[in-house]
């Protein structure tokens, strides 16, 4: 079972959870080791793949940089839930395929360490030190589906062969007009008097 990383402030920005100086890449496993490091120099080395991050509100606020998302992906978080996030930070995590659920309550219902139970499809998180369980604002299909494609471009690269083999030039609307691509030119009467 996952374990519960709990930074229950409000606003943690993003240059709090990955420091502006480490800028220099956007490769997840260079970022890691920097992930939180202004909040907590023990972070990146007590996380282990597919623990959790608790926060309080606002998470991600401050400048829109992806490296935030990155950074907590690469060191093994497999989720932030928090009552609400910063909007820009949530959804650059849906575009990188990274879960950030928001739920109320939640700071309060876990200590560091807590291991969890994180139902997706039910909707719920159990804290199974105390038997706990709170509900979280339903993920979307579509964030559930670039979640599992990998992020944004992964589901629009899978999604785009499908939606250009379905398309054609001769769709309902293209044959109304005059002369669109699709329309048989000799039943447009425009056509006929650019012949004569």
């Amino acid at each position: 079972m996952p374990k519960v990383h709990v930074f229950g402030r409000d606003h943690i920005n993003t240059d709090e959870i990955i420091p502006a100086r480490h800028l220099t890449t956007d490769i997840e496993a260079e970022l890691a080791p920097y992930a939180m490091e202004d909040y907590d120099k023990t972070f990146a080395a007590r996380v282990q793949p597919g623990d959790i991050i608790v926060a309080g509100a606002d998470f991600g606020c401050g400048s829109s940089r992806e490296h935030a998302v990155w950074a907590l992906r690469g060191a093994g978080i497999g989720a932030v839930i928090a009552p609400n996030f910063a909007r820009i930070y949530y959804r650059n995590s849906i575009n990188n395929g990274f879960l950030a659920l928001e739920c109320a309550g939640i700071v309060e219902a876990f200590e560091d360490g807590d291991e969890a139970d994180l139902d997706l499809v039910g909707g719920t998180i159990a804290n199974l030190r105390t038997g706990q369980k709170l509900t979280f604002v339903p993920v979307a299909q579509f964030a559930l589906d670039v979640q599992k494609a990998g992020g944004w471009l992964e589901y629009m690269r899978d999604h785009d062969q499908a939606a250009l083999k379905a398309e054609s030039l001769n769709a309902a609307s293209t044959e109304a007009g005059h002369g669109h691509p699709g329309q048989d030119a000799s039943q447009d009467p425009t056509q006929e008097a650019h012949r004569a």
